[in-house]
This record gives structure tokens, C-alpha cells and sequence, in this order.
């Protein structure tokens, strides 16, 4: 028996530099809150997470309206954060504002002094340390892996304290390129490093030329994941389906279907239904916002926002009970460029090459951030791993009188967490499969 697999990789690039941050203190997410203060931060930094995640989507849906939609917050954040690292002034209050880390504990602020440390007790930095060990535990039935590297260039000092803390706090591994004299042969030696932390999934991330002689520094951070539905469909129950577009046209996809018990909750204003698959273990899910009756996906774009996320996905509305559920087969590749979103967002000094300050990066005059590019892949079949076929699927579908149906046959938003922490790895729309 197949399991219904899922794989999503993202990707995201920055050239040239890294920043600092600034912890601040943020109610805990109503969703699952936490037991006891130790988890205080984490719900803090998950909390920045989902706003910085839906500010993001915001942007991309403004700007690509009609259009699908596919990125990984949690991997853009973790790159952030390592500019963030090394950022001062401004600049580093313009990348906290809108990493929404102005929030978290501001007396936590990390300034590297003389001394070797890299983290006090609860700044930021060690804070995403403690998430990605409960995020990415390697006992878990699914595949997630984050890779950081930094490129330098060879004509460039780093500060030794700011490579040692990015390596140690982020495992971002330096290594010096020559941009100038080897452009090419760098830019084809980076592509190389993240098809193979992505699995394959992610080629070519940086086309022809833009990588150019002028480069100070490159970030790399690349977010491999595979996991396998909690209960599975079959291929048998795949049927080819019309999927309603927003225009009014329709194209034919790949249906899938199964019948089991689930967390679903109905919202009345605007009218959504709200589904949460796990997958294997129940440590992610794939909540997934689908709207119903007279509700189109614009009016959930324009209401959502961090409390009514919360709210909607909320233990209070989402009631286990017997669900039909009609998802169709999709695969998404998605590459943005990222720089005029993040200065809309008001990260603006960082890319400017005169007003950046990472001074904490290297002493070297006018090192400002030149490129983000992220790149993001996945995959929604019904693929899975035979080790996993072989547990757990033996429950029976009662045949209950009400039932209710969920059908994914127009466009929905999809978000992939991790749920203990409310992280969300991955977020997505799907207009058009």
C-alpha cells in the first residue's frame, strides 16, 4: 500500500552580507499554547514567524495576483536572521521590524563584545537553534533538512567572531569564492551545493549572470522536505476532475480522494472550510483554507492575518469527524526575487550601499545585501515509501449518515506546520494546479 507522499523544497539566497537582532516579547499564539515559560520565547519566535509569513504572502498576492503562490517563511527567516546577525543600526532596527523581532525581549539585543560567546540566554539567535531541534528531530518519520552556507568573496575580511557565531548558531559553514576572477565557476559551484541538499528538486537556482564580478557576499539556505500523509489515498481513487480557475474557466486535474476522520472546521464570515491533514507521527499537518457557498478566495486573502489565523485553525473550531476529502495531485516550482518586496516590507538601508551597516559582518566599507532570491518546489501526489505502508492502515471508514464534504475543486490556500511549536514551514496558493 502507497502512502500518500508529499515533498516541498525551498530555497533562498542572499547575496552579499548578514545582520543582527532583536528579541521582544510577543503573546503566546492561542493556537497550542505551550506548557510553561521555557516555551515562553519559542511561542514569541513561532508567533513572528506566522506574521512575517502572511506579510509576505500579502506582497507576492499583490503583486501576482491570479497567480500561485509557494514559499518557505521558516527558510527565509532563518536566512534573514543571519544577516541579522551581523547587521548594526538602521539597518538592523528596519530587518527586526519587519521579521517582526521587534517584539521579542528588546533588552536581548546580541552585540558581539571581545569576548568568544555567540548567544546570551534567550536571543534570538539561540531561540531558532531550540525550534529547529524540535522542528527538525531525527527520529521523525518525515525528511526536513536546512543548509546554510556563506560565500565570501577572497578580496573581503570577515570578522572571526561573526563566522564562528553564524557557523555555530546557524551551521552555516563559510567559504571563500572569487567572484571577481570566477564568476561562472562559482555561481555553477553554489548551484551544485543546493541540488544537493534539496534532493535534486532544486537546479539552476542562480541562472546565467546573476551572479556578477562585483559580488561581496552570498547566503545560502536551502530547505529540503518529504513526508507522508498520516492516512493515506489511494491511487485507485484518483479520478481526472474539472478544477474551477477564478475566471470562470476550468482545467482537468487529478483528483484525489478518501474518506476518514480529520479536523474540520466551517467559518461563517467570510464562509471557509478549514481542513488539517497530518502526516505521518502527527508532528506537521497541511491545514488547508478552501472557500465554500458564496465565499471566493479574495475575500480570505483580505481578512487574514495573524488573528484570524489563529482563530480559524483555533482547537475550538477545528472538530475531528468523518470528512470526504477531494485534494487534487499539484506540483509547484516557484522562483522569486525577493529585493523590492523586503524594502516594501521596510527593510530598505540593507540593499542600499551607502546607508547599509554590517559592520558586525566585516570591517570592510560598503558590504550591503545585492541579491534575495528564493526558490521553492512541491509536490502533492500519491507517491510514498513502502517502510511506511507498512504500519497503521488498518482503520475502518464507518459508513455514517452525515458526513461532511470537503472538495478542493477550485483555488485554496495550503500551509504546511510543524505542530507542536505552530511553525509554518511552507505556504502556499494553489489558483491553478
Amino acid at each position: 500500500m502507497k502512502r500518500e507522499g508529499q515533498k516541498v523544497k525551498a530555497l533562498y539566497f542572499l547575496l552579499r552580507d548578514t545582520a543582527p537582532v532583536s528579541p521582544a516579547k510577543l503573546s503566546t499564539s492561542p493556537l497550542e499554547s505551550n506548557k510553561g515559560s521555557a516555551w515562553h520565547k519559542m511561542d514569541s519566535l513561532s508567533r513572528a514567524n506566522v506574521e512575517f509569513c502572511l506579510d509576505m504572502f500579502k506582497e507576492l498576492n499583490s503583486n501576482n495576483a491570479g497567480d500561485n503562490i509557494f514559499f518557505s517563511p521558516l527558510s527565509l527567516l532563518y536566512a534573514l536572521s543571519m544577516i541579522l546577525l551581523g547587521a548594526r543600526g538602521n539597518s538592523a532596527e528596519q530587518m527586526e521590524k519587519v521579521l517582526h523581532f521587534n517584539h521579542i525581549a528588546g533588552s536581548l539585543k546580541p552585540r558581539f563584545t571581545g569576548s568568544s560567546k555567540c548567544s546570551q540566554t534567550g536571543n534570538i539567535h539561540s531561540e531558532f537553534g531550540v525550534l529547529f531541534s524540535q522542528i527538525n528531530q531525527p527520529d521523525s518519520n518525515y525528511t526536513l533538512s536546512i543548509a546554510n552556507r556563506l560565500y565570501g568573496t577572497k578580496a573581503m575580511a570577515f570578522h572571526q567572531q561573526y563566522l564562528s557565531c553564524s557557523e555555530k548558531l546557524y551551521q552555516a559553514t563559510p567559504q571563500t569564492v572569487d567572484f571577481e576572477r570566477s564568476t561562472e565557476e562559482t555561481r555553477k559551484t553554489i548551484n551544485a551545493w543546493v541540488e544537493s541538499k534539496t534532493n535534486g528538486k532544486i537546479t539552476n537556482l542562480f541562472g546565467k549572470g546573476t551572479i556578477d564580478p562585483s559580488c561581496v557576499m552570498v547566503l545560502v539556505n536551502a530547505i529540503y522536505f518529504k513526508g507522508q500523509w498520516q492516512n493515506k489515498f489511494q491511487e485507485r481513487e484518483t479520478v481526472k476532475t474539472p478544477f474551477r480557475l477564478s475566471e470562470g474557466k476550468s482545467v482537468i486535474v487529478e483528483m484525489m480522494y478518501q474518506t476518514g476522520t480529520f479536523k474540520l472546521a466551517f467559518i461563517k464570515e467570510p464562509q471557509i472550510q478549514v481542513l488539517e491533514l497530518p502526516y505521518v507521527n502527527n508532528k506537521l499537518s497541511m491545514i488547508i483554507l478552501l472557500p465554500v457557498g458564496t465565499a471566493n478566495l479574495e475575500q480570505i486573502e483580505k481578512q487574514l492575518n495573524v488573528k484570524t489565523f489563529y482563530e480559524w485553525t483555533s482547537s475550538s473550531n477545528m472538530m475531528e469527524r468523518e470528512v470526504e476529502v477531494h485534494i487534487p495531485r499539484f506540483k509547484l516550482e516557484i522562483k522569486y526575487e525577493l529585493n523590492s518586496l523586503l524594502k516594501s516590507l521596510g527593510m530598505t538601508d540593507i540593499f542600499n550601499q551607502i546607508k547599509a551597516d554590517l559592520s558586525g559582518i566585516s570591517p570592510a566599507k560598503g558590504l550591503y545585501l545585492s541579491k534575495v532570491i528564493h526558490k521553492s518546489y512541491v509536490d502533492v501526489n500519491e507517491e510514498g515509501t513502502e517502510a511506511a505502508a507498512a504500519t497503521g492502515d488498518s482503520f475502518i471508514v464507518k459508513r455514517l449518515p452525515i458526513r461532511a464534504k470537503f472538495v478542493a475543486n477550485h483555488p485554496f490556500l495550503f500551509f504546511i506546520r510543524h505542530i507542536q511549536t505552530n511553525t509554518i514551514l511552507f505556504c502556499g496558493k494553489l489558483a491553478s494546479p
